[in-house]
């Protein structure tokens, strides 16, 4: 495995690991909100976070091209943090990467929250347990394996993205060439050989992983 390759392996570790840590924080309100609360603005929540599963990567990668270039309408918040575009970056990447995998994150954790008995949680407010007593006492322990599903779900989607990140990202050895644009690369340039192997090794990680979650006698994937 050459330099250039290890280095994409190590960028899409850290934007694998980086991606899945925001998600599973700004997830568990959000998805807690979806499955309990009863505004009449969840449906629109509900179809905005489930747009990524609908709309081409493209498509999702074009308009945050515009968005975080330099003629954006972030441009006075990156002034002020003194940055220049977030595109072609690491950090471009990663706010990419946090809304493309979102949905494979608060799904499976909202169908944990939504199968939470009600009366549980009423006889232990009954019994003088604050809410947030209760969300940690109850809410979290038995969401447990939905949270085993949103990490490995949301961290193997990450490693796979292909079409978000290129649009955001490019192909920069080092900064932004994650595995699967660099399988791209070799494919290009012909390369079988090499592409074979990240691609067959991409496989059985993933492979791996969903094996990983059955074994343990997972809820149900959602679709």
């Amino acid at each position: 495995m050459d330099e250039q390759t290890l280095q994409a392996l190590w960028l899409t570790t850290q934007l694998a690991m980086a991606t899945t840590a925001i998600l599973l924080f700004i997830s568990t309100p959000l998805a807690w909100w979806l499955a309990r609360g009863n505004s009449w603005c969840r449906s629109l929540v509900e179809a905005l976070v489930a747009l990524p599963l609908v709309l081409p990567p493209t498509v999702i990668g074009f308009y945050l091209l515009i968005v975080l270039g330099p003629q954006g309408p972030l441009v006075p918040l990156l002034d002020w943090l003194g940055l220049k575009t977030l595109n072609f970056s690491f950090s471009g990447l990663l706010i990419a990467s946090v809304i493309y995998s979102l949905p494979f994150v608060v799904q499976p954790l909202r169908q944990g929250f939504a199968n939470i008995a009600q009366p549980q949680l009423d006889l232990a407010a009954s019994l003088g347990a604050s809410y947030w007593d209760r969300f940690f006492s109850i809410s979290l322990p038995q969401s447990k394996a939905y949270y085993l599903i949103a990490l490995v779900l949301g961290f193997t989607h990450t490693v796979g993205e292909f079409g978000v990140v290129l649009m955001v990202g490019g192909n920069i050895p080092g900064e932004t060439q994650v595995l699967s644009i660099a399988i791209y690369e070799m494919v290009e340039s012909l390369k079988y050989q090499q592409a074979h192997y990240l691609a067959a090794g991409l496989l059985l990680f993933s492979f791996a992983a969903l094996i990983l979650l059955y074994r343990r006698k997972m809820p149900a994937l959602p679709v």
